[in-house]
This record gives structure tokens, C-alpha cells and sequence, in this order.
């Protein structure tokens, strides 16, 4: 009866082990477009890190969207863990821009479920040289014997905020015949009305990879 016992509580440890729903910690790579705005400005090179604070006054001439690299490095913890499915506290850094000689750091905190068949969902706040804003994922790890690949889509919605008004001042050089110089300069002052812009929406794909534990 003692062995019996036994080998049932072994028989449930190794089950418990082997139900256990993979980690998915590791690096990232990936990409992401930005829709049009003062990042998308910043990685295009059209808007220079410095005037992200004060806008010019043709930022609207001049905005587009952005597709740039990223990499990073996920960090997680578990809780609830369970045979169908686990949460998950997810710690994402990226830096996006970097094959542009750009540096645009974020870092995503997010609460979700894993399921054992490998899909996942989460959502949390983003911080970003955007602000703070909300985002939400989902993903699926894809296995190759004792290889993880987890590939993961992101959304950050853009938020609206608001240019205050100022005088935008722009320094010419004039020279004679209209030739410019560095003798004579003229400085001339433009206001730049109060105007509301989009912060731009963000769209992410990345890829990990780890081996099982």
C-alpha cells in the first residue's frame, strides 16, 4: 500500500513538472512602425530630438510614418501557475532606431494569461519618449524540440495632446546680392498658435527565442 502511494505522488510531482507552462524570458528582435508623428519626425529625420518640445510651425508639412528595428530583453515572473493555463508579469525593454543612429528606449509593464497551447495576452502601461500610454499584446510560442520562439504583436495606441502657443524665432543670413553670409543677419519671429497633434499609434512585431527549463 506504502508503494502504491508512492508512485502515485511521484506519478503527480512528474506530471506537475511536466504540465508546467514554458517561461518565456529572453531577447527580442523585431520591428515597429509608427504612424505620423514627432518620433516617426525624429527616426525619418525631419525633427531633430531637441524640437520635439517645441514643434515648428510646418511639423504638419513635414510628419510621416516611420517601420524601425527593435531590440530588447523580456523579464518575467509567474503567478497562478495551473495546468491549462498561467499568469504572467512581463517586464519588456526595447530600443527601437538604432540602424538609423537613433535611440528611442521604451519600457512595457504587462499582466496577462499563458495558456499551455502556447497562446498569451497581456496588457500595461508603456514608457516611452512619447509619454505613458497603454499597451496591448498577444503572442504564441511556436517549439522546436527544446527551442522556444515566442513571437508577440504589440499595440500602442497614440494619445492627443497639445502644442502651446509660442513665438518660433528663425536667424537668415544676407549677404550682398542676395548671397548669404555670416555678416549680415536677419532674425525673424513667427508665432505658432496653440494646435493639437497625435502622439502616433505604435504596431510591433517581436521574436524571442530560449530553451526549455
Amino acid at each position: 500500500m506504502r508503494k502504491t502511494i508512492l508512485t502515485i505522488f511521484a506519478f503527480m510531482i512528474l506530471l506537475n513538472v511536466n504540465a508546467q507552462i514554458e517561461s518565456l524570458a529572453g531577447p527580442r528582435l523585431g520591428g515597429v512602425f509608427i504612424s505620423p508623428s514627432p518620433a516617426s519626425s525624429f527616426l525619418s529625420g525631419t525633427l531633430k530630438l531637441e524640437d520635439i518640445g517645441d514643434l515648428p510651425p510646418d511639423y504638419n508639412d513635414i510628419t510621416k510614418g516611420a517601420l524601425t528595428s527593435l531590440y530588447g530583453w523580456q523579464f518575467e515572473s509567474r503567478f497562478a501557475d495551473g495546468y491549462d493555463v498561467t499568469g504572467v508579469v512581463e517586464w519588456i525593454v526595447l530600443v527601437a532606431g538604432m540602424e538609423k543612429g537613433k535611440f528611442l528606449p521604451s519600457l512595457s509593464s504587462m499582466v496577462g494569461a499563458r495558456l499551455q497551447s502556447g497562446l498569451e495576452f497581456a496588457a500595461g502601461p508603456n514608457l516611452s519618449l512619447a509619454g505613458i500610454a497603454m499597451v496591448f499584446g498577444i503572442g504564441y510560442n511556436f517549439k522546436s524540440g527544446a527551442l522556444n520562439i515566442p513571437v508577440n504583436l504589440a499595440f500602442v495606441p497614440g494619445r492627443i495632446k497639445t502644442q502651446e502657443a509660442y513665438t518660433y524665432q528663425k536667424t537668415i543670413s544676407n549677404g550682398p546680392d542676395g548671397i548669404p553670409d555670416n555678416h549680415d543677419d536677419d532674425t525673424i519671429e513667427t508665432y505658432v498658435p496653440e494646435f493639437d497633434f497625435n502622439t502616433g499609434n505604435r504596431v510591433s512585431i517581436t521574436v524571442g527565442f530560449n530553451l526549455s527549463r
